[in-house]
């Protein structure tokens, strides 16, 4: 798998130094809040796991599975919900956890669509932020590391639902999906 990446990015140990001072900001922030992490399956599981280890406040979780990008390396622009959230957030504070930002075209619909069940308030957290791709005018008011405009995979991210698993951000080698 590690021959198929052009070159590390965001090595293993950035990762946690990064997690951990967003779960220290986060904890400062929402202290005394109905805290609630939203986690956009799949590509933030492994951020998301991680950041919930760094926030010492009481906090809840859910997810939600958006698609628009299949088995390629672009966004389609067209959002669909595959998975919605168990449980309502009205009146909570609700962060949604998001791997990268990327085209925000996703994010953006994914946004607007929970303002519309009345949370308290409603943030992002981005692991990675990559605005040279932005369709959208979207922001995170927690972002992990902006990034180049390469197809990254690791640490979350995917190509073709593979690579989640390494260790660290990559830039996979073209070869791979051309």
């Amino acid at each position: 798998m590690r021959e198929d990446i052009k070159e590390i990015i965001i090595s293993e140990e950035d990762l946690k130094v990064k997690v951990k001072e967003l779960g220290t900001l986060i904890s400062e922030n929402y202290k005394g809040k109905d805290l609630v992490l939203v986690g956009i399956l799949k590509g933030s599981v492994i951020f998301m796991g991680d950041l919930m280890k760094e926030i010492y406040i009481p906090c809840s979780m859910d997810f939600m599975a958006v698609s628009s990008y299949g088995n390629a390396t672009k966004s389609s622009g067209v959002v669909k919900i595959l998975k919605d959230l168990d449980f309502e957030i009205e009146g909570k504070d609700v962060i949604i956890v998001e791997d990268i930002i990327d085209s925000g075209v996703t994010l953006n619909y994914l946004k607007e669509y929970l303002v519309s069940r009345k949370p308290n308030s409603l943030e992002i957290v981005a692991l990675l932020d990559k605005p040279t791709g932005r369709r959208v005018d979207i922001t995170a008011k927690y972002v992990g590391f902006k990034v180049p405009d390469e197809f990254l995979v690791g640490y979350g991210l995917d190509y073709a639902e593979k690579y989640r698993n390494l260790p660290f951000v990559g830039i996979l080698n073209e070869h791979v999906y051309k």
